[in-house]
């Protein structure tokens, strides 16, 4: 079903389905996990997962509604690829650190600075993106 959305929808699909995970994650850290999170001290680290998962959902919002806009190819590649690249940070940046924070295994610790180059890659393809032409 994910492969037959055209690609801004599939942009779109995940801006909405990161962007309500980030919020229910940060209201569950907020309340329900407040007192074991503050216990092991890893309230800042939950709260700094929840932020950056949701400011990249919130990224891959606009990808998706600049996609709609109809570029050229190199530029909706490139935005495509940007996507791609926030939704990995995500994954491996707020993940790992959500897993840490209730207390996952120790090795996660180095997954995170992997998310976190993620994000950086989608930034500089969005860079990119801005010296190409327009049609």
């Amino acid at each position: 079903m994910f492969r037959r959305l055209p690609p801004p929808e599939r942009l779109l699909l995940a801006a909405g389905l990161f962007g309500l995970t980030s919020v229910a994650l940060g209201a569950i850290g907020a309340h329900s996990l407040k007192a074991p999170l503050l216990e092991r001290g890893m309230l800042q680290a939950w709260e700094t997962a929840a932020r950056y998962h949701l400011f990249h959902a919130i990224a891959l919002l606009g990808a998706a509604a600049w996609l709609r806009s109809a570029q050229t190819p190199r530029t909706t590649q490139q935005f495509l690829w940007a996507g791609r690249c926030w939704s990995l940070g995500i994954v491996l940046f707020s993940g790992s650190l959500y897993w840490l924070a209730l207390g996952g295994p120790r090795w996660l610790g180095p997954i995170t600075p992997l998310g976190g180059i993620a994000f950086l890659v989608g930034w500089l393809l969005l860079i990119l993106a801005a010296f190409n032409p327009r049609p």
